[in-house]
């Protein structure tokens, strides 16, 4: 063992030295550009669920020109999927990697013959073998037509190029109807050379606006602009909501047409096409476009990260599992190169990093701003399309390392957003707030940013603001605030936001920290720890709360409305900010390194609701969606860091390809290739907002980071070119000194130097355990966690018991039974409650003089002689609380999300009620709800019968409904019927509204019946 201990030393001081000489060459060089734009593939992530798309676009640029080839579903959600075979035409605007469609505006169409408008006429198939992609520049032939295509684009104009077969009609159609519902629209010919238009559009972003500009490089003969599908005789400018054009050349041979777009007018869509593409020259932008992405890739450049081919040739030829020289020669096999394709996802997903956000004013700094008023833009550049529930993860750290003068135009551009809007983003599209996801992620973008030395705006006020968002009234907030968690009868995805809206508070308190705002610290130091309020110390999980109870039934595979995209298993480690207590939390470092190998390595299959984004999964660990893109590194705060080394490898090398399949999930602007790009770098901030980088596994020979600061830090792994199993740490230097910590600092970082990792195929436990661990620890202000009661139901017939609980074994627990606020003078629980008419219960748990908060479940004594039997089952996934569901006395509200609910499908909803003996009824009534976006509509109608045998029935009522299917507002509606009978039975059926009507995005499938309590008078 020391022989072979020496022998690994030595080897690492020879690497070492190696190394340091040949880093110590390069240093004295000028770092030369390289060509890496060869590296990337735009049609990686455009298969699959990955929703990329392969058109071309510059950084950041607010063009994306791109083939439309899918119309409606998910997987249509940028306009194309690689594998489609029918082009519709080519828009100027798309969305990389998003789970909802919209965008795909101003659709261009080269076509020949007579002019058709209606795009299944007018589109066409193509090869894949003719389309062709790289950086800026995209090419395809539509072979219905023999038109050559090829697109380039600026920052704001987009440039099309059609080669025209020979022919006196060769039309460019132009579709403003296209993809989404116009609000408005309208087009106008200028002059034979240039046509400029208007869209108003409502889809995700529900009022969005787009200007246009065109203009051709030959002159069309004649155009024809249709409304409504007609042609418009003798108008050279038509609007309405279904606006159609064609202009017609004669046997033009090519035609360059350029397009630029803007959000405030079509004069600002002229600036910009005058300004960025003055003149017809396709080459000469198309070279441009490829220098500015080779410009920007070059801001990491990496080599290696495999052997070379024959280097794996020799060892794949030369191995013999005997050790005996081989009888006959081996026949050779074709070796990837393996290097070669890892450069190629690298930079590809580099380039997808790069892809949002989108800069959204023109020219001249002119926007409209999120109150739909045209603002300006005065030394930044204002952007759109933030997916900041992804990216404040590894895409803005990545960013505010490579690209701070960017990152600060975004901290710019959501203080804009605040000013004109009245509150910091969510997921701002175009001028529009989607409110898609939550918390409040442009505030750890803020932060981190700001601790990181980007400071060159107001932190005062974007400090203000920051609290005006965590503050608001608005989606569990109130709640969160008022009880220390997001309650799950309250507001849906609840344990999710408690989990999100904590870590936002962590943030604010670093911000308060850095401001020097010690009551601010305090009180937001305090609401980070809110994740222990929905942390059960029973079983380890994060779960809901729920009538001061935990949530039940529970099972930590299920996906449900409990949860943002995700279950117990992947959000039972969103505690960034405070790993170590989570770790305290769990029971200590071994039990927390236990449940970690249970999350990576359980057979478990997910359960509960069908949910596309949960993918990639690694036993429940699901790479494909954002909650769990921390996990892996979480070992390193274990005695077995070895294993994130071992996870991160498995995930790399597993749920990354060079296929257009090749994402595990939807990109979501940039964050799925963030990670990759972070990971492969070989450090990762799981918390930003704070300083320390986990240290991971490098995964290429050689990475140079240039930064904006002029110095460079280079990142190297030799033993990646040894061979691709070593992916285990066996030592480390910084700057040729030995290097003892799992992570590295931002100022280590941003200061520039070398950084060499030794890397083996087997894990050095010896190693690692040594190595000084991060931090992620709250220590300030600390609270007690809210106790929580355990009982069997909500409601009782008969007397049931009640049991109190905390997961802080020093605290003290007192309650009352009146409705009261219970305070340290109020009842010292000290055994199980027997509880027998409705009550109201409030706990507090008090330790050192410290309260938690109040902790409150209402329990309902319902009526016994009615007995509830159902023909139909309720669906599994929206059973509430089981078989008396539609009698238990709880009434649910218009957000059925919350829980209490009872879904049917495909059958009536059909109940018996059972009331004991021959009664005297004076109505009977059942709620329902209607959403028609979400598949539940009202029932047609429900009949109400009645039997005293429960054998012979007759109708005594039917009540229809009130409301159309049409109506798409979240509702409820109480089917009344008043009786004045006598009876024993009664059977309730309500009708199924059946297939969705032809107009719904899911025409055709089965509607649902949401029900929820019978009640009967």
């Amino acid at each position: 063992m020391r022989l072979i201990l020496r022998t690994t030393v030595a080897v690492f001081a020879l690497l070492s030295a190696f190394c340091a000489s040949a880093q110590k060459k390069e240093k004295e060089k000028p770092l030369k550009i390289k060509e890496l734009t060869q590296y990337v593939d735009p049609f990686i992530g455009t298969g699959g669920h990955g929703h990329t798309y392969p058109g071309a676009v510059v950084p950041f640029g607010m063009v994306q020109l791109s083939p439309d080839t899918r119309l409606e579903g998910w997987d249509g959600s940028s306009g194309y999927h690689y594998t489609d075979t029918t082009a519709y035409g080519f828009s100027h605007t798309h969305l990389s990697g998003t789970g909802i469609a919209d965008y795909c505006d101003v659709l261009f169409m080269p076509t020949t013959g007579t002019p058709q408008l209606s795009n299944k006429d007018y589109r066409s198939g193509f090869k894949k073998k003719n389309e062709d992609a790289s950086p800026g520049y995209y090419k395809t032939r539509l072979d219905k037509y023999n038109i050559g295509v090829e697109l380039t684009a600026t920052t704001r104009v987009g440039v099309h190029h059609y080669d025209y077969p020979s022919t006196p009609q060769a039309n460019i159609i132009i579709d403003l109807q296209h993809r989404d519902e116009v609000l408005d629209s309208w087009i106008e010919v200028v002059n034979d050379h240039e046509i400029r238009g208007f869209r108003r559009s409502k889809s995700w972003a529900t009022d969005q606006y787009v200007y246009f500009y065109a203009k051709f490089s030959k002159p069309f003969k004649t155009y024809g602009i249709a409304l409504d599908d007609k042609l418009q005789q003798g108008q050279n400018k038509v609007q309405g909501k279904n606006v159609k054009m064609y202009v017609q050349f004669d046997n033009p041979g090519d035609v360059v047409s350029k397009v630029g777009i803007s959000s405030v007018s079509a004069e600002g869509a002229l600036k910009n096409l005058d300004a960025e593409v003055p003149d017809f020259d396709f080459k000469k932008v198309a070279k441009a476009a490829k220098l500015a992405w080779n410009t920007e890739l070059n801001k990491i450049q990496v080599e290696g990260g495999a052997p070379p081919v024959p280097q794996q040739q020799a060892e794949n030829n030369s191995y013999n599992p005997f050790g005996y020289p081989s009888p006959k020669p081996q026949k050779k096999v074709a070796i990837p190169d393996h290097a070669k394709i890892k450069q190629i996802i690298f930079y590809s997903a580099l380039y997808h990093c790069m892809l949002a956000p989108n800069v959204y004013n023109d020219v001249d700094g002119q926007y409209r701003g999120m109150d739909k008023q045209i603002h300006t833009a005065n030394g930044f550049n204002y952007y759109t399309v933030f997916s900041l529930w992804d990216t404040f993860r590894a895409e803005n750290p990545l960013l505010t390392l490579i690209d701070r003068k960017r990152t600060l135009d975004f901290i710019k551009s959501f203080m804009a957003m605040y000013e004109q809007g009245g509150l910091l983003p969510i997921w701002p599209l175009a001028s529009n707030e989607t409110f898609c996801m939550i918390g409040n992620h442009s505030i750890p973008v803020i932060v981190d940013a700001y601790a990181k030395g980007i400071r060159d705006f107001d932190a005062e006020k974007a400090f203000v603001a920051m609290k005006a968002a965590v503050n608001r009234n608005q989606f569990g907030l109130d709640n969160y605030r008022k009880t220390g968690a997001v309650n799950a009868d309250v507001e849906h995805e609840s344990v999710s936001k408690t989990l999100e809206y904590a870590y936002d508070d962590w943030c604010i308190a670093q911000m308060a920290k850095m401001l020097s705002k010690p009551q601010d610290y305090a009180e937001f130091i305090k609401r980070a720890q809110y994740w222990k309020n929905v942390y059960n110390n029973q079983n380890g999980f994060m779960q809901a709360r729920d009538n001061g109870a935990w949530f039940t039934p529970f099972e930590p595979t299920e996906i449900n409305n409990n949860y943002t995209e995700g279950n117990a298993w992947q959000y039972s480690f969103l505690v960034p900010q405070d790993i170590e207590g989570l770790i305290k939390a769990m029971g200590g470092k071994l039990s927390f390194e236990i449940k970690l190998d249970e999350l990576f390595s359980t057979t478990a299959k997910l359960s509960g609701r069908q949910q596309d984004d949960v993918t990639g999964l690694v036993g429940q660990y699901a790479h494909g969606n954002e909650p769990s893109h921390h996990i892996a590194y979480l070992y390193n705060f274990t005695d077995s860091p070895d294993k994130t080394q071992y996870y991160l490898n498995k995930i790399i090398n597993e749920q990354y390809t060079a296929a257009t399949d090749g994402l595990s999930g939807n990109e979501d602007c940039g964050q799925m290739s963030a990670w990759y790009v972070m990971s492969c770098l070989g450090f990762y901030n799981i918390a930003p907002g704070q300083q320390q980088f986990q240290i991971g596994i490098p995964q290429f020979e050689t990475m140079i980071i240039s930064l904006e600061n002029g110095k460079r830090f280079t990142v190297s792994n030799p033993g990646a070119t040894v061979s691709r199993s070593n992916v285990y740490l066996q030592g480390m230097n910084l700057d040729k000194k030995s290097y003892n910590k799992l992570y590295l600092d931002y100022e280590t970082i941003i200061k520039g130097g070398e950084f060499e990792v030794f890397t083996g195929r087997l894990a050095n436990k010896l190693f690692v355990q040594d190595l000084e661990k991060p931090t992620s620890k709250i220590t300030d202000e600390l609270i007690v966690p809210n106790p929580y009661i355990e009982s069997a139901s909500k409601t009782f017939k008969q007397a049931i018991s009640l049991t109190i609980k905390c997961a802080d074994s020093l605290a003290k627990i007192y309650y009352t039974l009146d409705g009261s606020t219970p305070d340290a003078n109020s009842a010292l629980y000290s055994k199980a409650l027997i509880i027998s008419a409705n009550t109201t219960v409030k706990a507090i748990a008090i330790n050192n003089g410290k309260s938690s908060f109040v902790d409150e479940g209402n329990f309902i004594k319902i009526r016994g002689d009615l007995k509830l039997s159902l023909t139909n089952k309720y669906l599994p996934n929206y059973a509430a609380q089981g078989d008396e569901t539609l009698v238990n006395g709880i009434h649910g509200t218009a957000n059925w999300r919350l829980g209490n609910w009872q879904g049917y499908q495909n059958k009536d909803l059909e109940a018996i009620i059972d009331m004991g003996q021959i009664k005297p009824v004076k109505q009977v009534s059942i709620g329902t709800l209607q959403d028609t976006r979400s598949w539940i509509v009202f029932p047609k109608n429900v009949q109400y019968w009645l039997s005293d045998d429960g054998k012979n029935y007759k109708l005594a009522a039917t009540v229809e409904s009130k409301v159309d299917v049409k109506d798409l507002n979240m509702q409820t509606q109480e089917f009344t019927a008043p009786l004045n009978a006598r009876a024993r039975y009664i059977k309730v059926v309500a009708k199924q509204y059946g297939p969705l009507p032809d107009w719904h995005e899911s025409k055709g499938s089965q509607s649902y019946i949401f029900a929820d309590e019978i009640t009967v008078e």
